[in-house]
């Protein structure tokens, strides 16, 4: 009997982020808004909130450094990145189109937990797209509530949600 070798998928590998991440990590922004969250927002709300006219790598490197970024490689190719503060809130959470389904926000989320937990932080919390919700609720975040923020003069839906880490 013949047979072919299972291969693993590559297993995801966190690390911090680093100036070199700058420009994958915003082209992973642009292509989760434009290509992901167009399922749930209209072509109007995609751009105002993706802006990738607008949108340099060395100032997209100083926010990125500013939230103490993690990024998630799979066979050294950068799928996605986020971040969380001191005092427990995530203000990115996007992974490549190409990533999707292998874990990586999985990975991305509890690496963060782990790290607030670590330093004690009561709760996680995270101003999420309708996109991303089902992800945050199917781990342990709770909808506080819906919000409409407005990004280049167009309204947009998203979802103040928390995890309690106590």
């Amino acid at each position: 009997m013949d047979r072919q070798p299972t291969q693993e998928p590559a297993s995801v590998v966190i690390r911090p982020y680093q100036h070199s991440d700058a420009a994958e990590t915003l082209a992973v922004f642009i292509s989760a808004v434009t290509e992901t969250a167009a399922a749930d927002y209209t072509a109007e709300q995609v751009q105002a909130w993706a802006q990738p006219e607008r949108r340099d790598p060395d100032t997209w490197h100083t926010a990125m450094r500013a939230r103490n970024s993690i990024v998630a490689t799979i066979g050294g190719e950068l799928a996605g990145f986020s971040d969380v503060s001191s005092d427990g809130y995530v203000d990115m959470m996007f992974v490549s189109p190409r990533h999707q389904r292998r874990g990586v926000a999985h990975q991305l989320l509890a690496h963060v937990e782990a790290h607030a937990r670590r330093e004690g932080t009561p709760e996680l919390s995270a101003n999420v797209s309708i996109t991303a919700r089902p992800f945050f609720e199917r781990h342990g975040f709770t909808v506080k509530a819906e919000q409409h923020p407005v990004k280049a003069g167009v309204e947009l839906i998203n979802y103040r949600m928390r995890k309690d880490l106590r």
